[in-house]
């Protein structure tokens, strides 16, 4: 069964461009595209990671990351974030609340690729 990965971002053109790759590579996908539908989309079964953004509306990615540490039953789910903010403070302040990768954008697509696959163990 295919690994699952909840793409978490308000921009259309990067959804599509991350739902596309990851769906190339082999993932099942789901879009989010607020925080609160990134909430939302962890009922149920949660997927096995999410790549999520930083700046959204409703709740930025890092209030999001916290709230999934929060739940027990969510914290198997893997946080990579995405942002275009690439300060030191911010990527520390990302780690801190529990996201296992900090990638600032723009990032290389094939590099991104590789490392949801390392952090999934596929491929």
């Amino acid at each position: 069964m295919a690994k699952r990965v909840l793409v978490v971002d308000d921009e259309p053109n990067i959804v599509l461009s991350l739902e596309f790759l990851m769906r190339r590579a082999g993932f099942e996908v789901q879009v989010a595209r607020s925080g609160g539908e990134a909430l939302k989309a962890l009922e149920g079964e949660p997927p096995d990671l999410m790549l999520l953004d930083v700046m959204m509306p409703e709740f930025d990615g890092y209030e999001v990351c916290e709230r999934i540490r929060a739940k027990p039953e969510w914290r198997r789910t893997k946080i990579i974030m995405l942002t275009a903010r690439g300060r030191e403070a911010e990527r520390e302040r990302g780690l801190a609340l529990g996201a296992d990768a900090y990638v600032t954008k723009p990032f290389s697509t094939r590099e991104l690729v590789d490392q949801v696959k390392r952090m999934l163990e596929v491929g």
